[in-house]
C-alpha cells in the first residue's frame, strides 16, 4: 500500500486492523513508515502507542475491547484471556482496565503496563467469545479471585456466578485443588461459605455474625412452607427449632424499588404465619456488628417464647 493510498483514506488501514488496534509491524508491511508512525503517535497525535509494538489508530481512550486486543497482540500466538477481562466477555461487569493473560511457561513475554502475564504449566483449552481467545470461565473466575485483596471481594465474584448457575461449587472447587496453592487462602473461604449457599456477601457476613451469637443452627436459603405445603418464603437465615427467620433487607443493595416490594411482601407473609422475623440492612452488619448480634438473641428468645407455628423447611437448599 503506498504512502498516498493509506494517507488519502485511512480506513484502509482501519480495514486491516482489529477494532482500531494494529501491530507496528503490519503498518509497515502495509507501507506505513517508522517516521510516519512516530508522528502520529506523538501527544496529540492522531494515534497512540498501546503496548510495545502496538498502535490505536485514534487518541481517545481505548475501550476495555480494544486493550483486550493489544494485550493479545502483545503476547501473541498461545496466549489467551483470563480474569476480570475474561469475565467480561461471558457477560459479567467486571473488567478492571487491567488485562490478566495465560500463556505457556517456554514463553518469555513480561508483564507490562496494563497487561498481567501469568505462565502457566496448566494452560487450558481457550473458549473464544466475540473473537476473543478466553480461558473457561471457572478458571477466569478463580484467577480473579487469587489476586482480591479481601475476603468480601473474592465473595463477590464467586458467589455471583455460582448464584447465576454459570459454575459449580464442585467445578471451583476442583479447578482450585489442581492450580496453585499461591492466593488460594481467600477462595477457599468463599467456596467453604458458598456450599453452606450463601449467596452474596451481606449473607456472608451475617453468618459470621450468627456463628458469633451463640444461637442454635441457622441454614440459609431454604424454601419455607405452610402445613398444606404452600410455599411461604425463602428467608436469608432460619433457626428452625423456633420458626425464626433472619432477612438482610434488599433496600440497602438493590437499585430496583421492586425488588424493595418483593421483599416486603415475603416479610408480610412470613409474619402473617406467625413466624418472628428480624430485619437487617447490610450496613449494619459492618457498621454495628455487636447490636445485630444483640437483636438476634432478643428475636430468637422472643421466637422462643410464642408456640412455634405450624410452618415446615425444604428438606434442599434452595428449594
Amino acid at each position: 500500500m503506498r504512502r498516498g493510498q493509506w494517507g488519502d483514506d485511512p480506513r484502509l488501514l482501519y480495514a486491516a486492523s482489529a477494532d482500531g488496534v494494529i501491530r507496528v509491524a503490519e503498518l509497515t508491511r502495509l507501507g506505513v513508515s517508522d517516521a510516519a508512525i512516530a508522528g502520529r503517535c506523538k501527544p496529540g497525535g492522531a494515534w497512540q502507542r498501546l503496548l510495545p509494538g502496538i498502535v490505536m489508530l485514534g487518541n481517545g481512550y481505548p475501550s476495555p475491547r480494544q486493550r483486550t486486543i493489544a494485550a493479545l497482540m502483545f503476547c501473541g500466538r498461545g496466549s489467551m484471556v483470563t480474569g476480570r477481562a475474561a469475565m467480561t466477555q461471558y457477560g459479567y461487569r467486571a473488567h478492571s482496565g487491567d488485562v490478566q493473560l495465560l500463556m505457556p511457561m517456554h514463553r518469555r513475554v513480561q508483564s507490562t503496563g496494563f497487561v498481567i502475564v501469568e505462565r502457566t504449566v496448566r494452560l487450558p483449552t481457550p473458549s473464544t467469545r466475540n473473537g476473543i481467545d478466553c480461558a473457561p470461565l471457572v478458571r477466569s473466575v478463580l484467577d480473579v479471585a487469587r489476586r482480591c485483596k479481601t475476603l468480601d471481594a473474592a465473595r463477590a465474584i464467586i458467589a455471583e456466578v455460582v448464584q447465576r448457575g454459570d459454575v459449580s461449587v464442585r467445578d471451583l472447587s476442583k479447578e482450585l485443588e489442581a492450580g496453585s496453592i499461591r492466593g488460594s487462602a481467600l477462595p477457599r473461604e468463599v467456596l467453604r461459605e458458598v456450599d453452606a449457599n450463601v449467596h452474596s456477601v451481606p449473607e456472608a457476613q451475617a453468618r459470621r455474625l450468627w456463628q458469633r451469637s451463640g444461637l442454635p443452627e441457622m441454614v440459609f436459603n431454604r424454601e419455607i412452607c405452610d402445613e398444606d405445603g404452600r410455599f411461604i418464603a425463602m428467608p436469608d437465615g432460619w433457626i428452625d427449632s423456633v420458626a425464626f427467620a433472619w432477612d438482610i433487607d434488599s433496600l440497602d443493595w438493590h437499585l430496583s424499588p421492586g425488588d424493595y416490594r418483593a421483599t416486603v411482601e415475603r416479610r408480610t407473609r412470613m409474619q402473617n404465619a406467625g413466624i418472628i422475623v428480624l430485619p437487617t440492612v447490610p450496613s449494619a452488619l459492618r457498621a454495628e456488628p455487636e447490636r445485630v448480634i444483640a437483636d438476634l438473641r432478643a428475636h430468637f428468645a422472643l421466637a422462643e417464647s410464642r408456640p412455634r407455628p405450624r410452618v415446615s423447611i425444604s428438606a434442599r437448599p434452595g428449594g
